[in-house]
Parts: C-alpha cells; structure tokens; sequence
C-alpha cells in the first residue's frame, strides 16, 4: 500500500501534502527532528527523530519503497530513495527520477564547491511562490496516481 512520506525539515508543502494524501487516502508520515505540530488527520503521523545529522533522513530511506511518494528538497535522500523504488518530488513538483537523479547530484556537488570556493559571494534560492505550490499540487497528484499501480 502507497504510504507518503515528507521530509519535513524546511518543507514549505506540508499543509498541500496532507490535503492530497487525504483525497487518497494515503497514509502520510511529516519527519523531522521536532519543532511541529501533530495533525489531527488519522491517516497523517508526524515522526519525531532525535537530533542528529541526516537522523531523519536515514528514517525515510529505511522505509521507503516501491509504490511509495517521498517529498524532498534534499538530493542525498532523495537519491537513496529512488534506489529503494520510491517516486520522488521535490517541494516544486520536480520529480526525480533515476534518469535525472545523477545530473541533480553533480549540479548540487559542483554549487557547493562553487560557493566553498567564494564565501563572500552573496545569494541565494528564489522564493517559493504561489506557482512553486501550484506545480508540487499538480505534481504529487499524478505521482500518487503513479503510485497507486505500483504498490
């Protein structure tokens, strides 16, 4: 059965999240090392891991499989999801696939060392608007479709 899990550290699409889980009738798990608010939603379980690096990542990764939706921003995890067969989106309804998860990865590495290599260099995302959450709608609705044949 297709469960839905949020990587909810930084996730600006929990609320979105919880309302087209709850059309699915998929059970959504929120994880993240504390700091929320538990639903009331039956099918949603909010997951408190202890502090720690990548603690609730790991969590995810643990449990994640085929015919499951993950919703990330971060790359490692998301990577490591695609491996153990669970679709993955990223806050703007990116999916990430195992077709483009390799080019994602390397751009992610060489900004990193680009902005290692220039501290003072100043910057930083574009803002998550109206037409961000717009697409990640669009996007978790065909990928829980998606899913639903697969598990």
């Amino acid at each position: 059965m297709t469960a839905l899990y949020i990587d909810a550290d930084a996730c600006p699409v929990k609320s979105e999240a919880e309302r087209v889980a709850t059309r699915h009738r998929v059970k959504m798990y929120i994880v993240s090392n504390g700091g929320l608010r538990p639903s009331q939603n039956p099918l949603v379980e909010t997951v408190i891991v202890p502090d720690g690096p990548d603690v609730a990542d790991m969590w995810i990764a643990d449990r994640c499989g085929t015919g499951d939706v993950v919703v990330t921003g971060d790359i490692p995890l998301a990577a490591k999801c695609i491996e153990a067969g669970a679709l993955v989106l990223k806050h703007n309804g990116e999916a990430l696939t195992s077709a483009n998860i390799g080019n994602v990865l390397a751009s992610r590495d060489l900004m990193a060392d680009l902005r290692a290599a220039d501290p003072f260099r100043q910057g930083g995302g574009k803002s998550f608007g109206k037409a961000d959450r717009s697409r990640f709608l669009d996007g978790l609705e065909r990928t829980l479709r998606k899913a639903a044949t697969l598990g």
